[in-house]
């Protein structure tokens, strides 16, 4: 009864570790609750489809991006591979729909970002968003 005990509690945990990548790790959980009016010409990149602004907010600032005329999306810019090193921040590359991470250079999709290109196994860390045709909210 004891050894297969030992053998459950021993195949739990070698199984809790087995599928963990060993340089992905989560980004720290931070409160966020923003609001964007996107008329404000701060904003002015964000009235038109495929638009992107970063934002102050999460743990290493707020990529917003604009899917359609009534949907957004918002990433944490903190990169999913390695993500306590001091550089592992995703910046807009100059196609204006992919983020890189110019440490580890892995690639994120800016529509719902996924991983396009490793290191990174884990996509970018998402904010929910409401639009109700002029306020844009951003929070968890």
């Amino acid at each position: 009864m004891r050894l297969s005990a030992l053998i459950l509690v021993t195949l739990f945990i070698t199984g809790s570790f087995s599928c963990k990548k060993d340089n992905d790790n989560n980004v720290p959980n931070t409160a966020v609750d923003i609001y964007i009016y996107v008329n404000n010409p701060s904003f002015f990149n964000l009235n038109a489809v495929g638009g992107w602004v970063y934002i102050t907010g999460g743990v290493r600032g707020i990529l917003v991006y604009r899917k359609s005329n009534t949907e957004f999306a918002a990433y944490d810019r903190n990169c999913t591979f390695q993500s306590s090193d001091p550089c592992a921040t995703v910046v807009v590359d100059n196609t204006n729909i992919i983020a890189r991470d110019t440490c580890c250079n892995s690639r994120f999709s800016m529509y719902d970002g996924s991983v396009l290109q490793g290191p990174a196994g884990l996509p970018l860390k998402p904010y929910a968003t409401t639009f109700d045709g002029n306020v844009l909210h951003i929070y968890n």
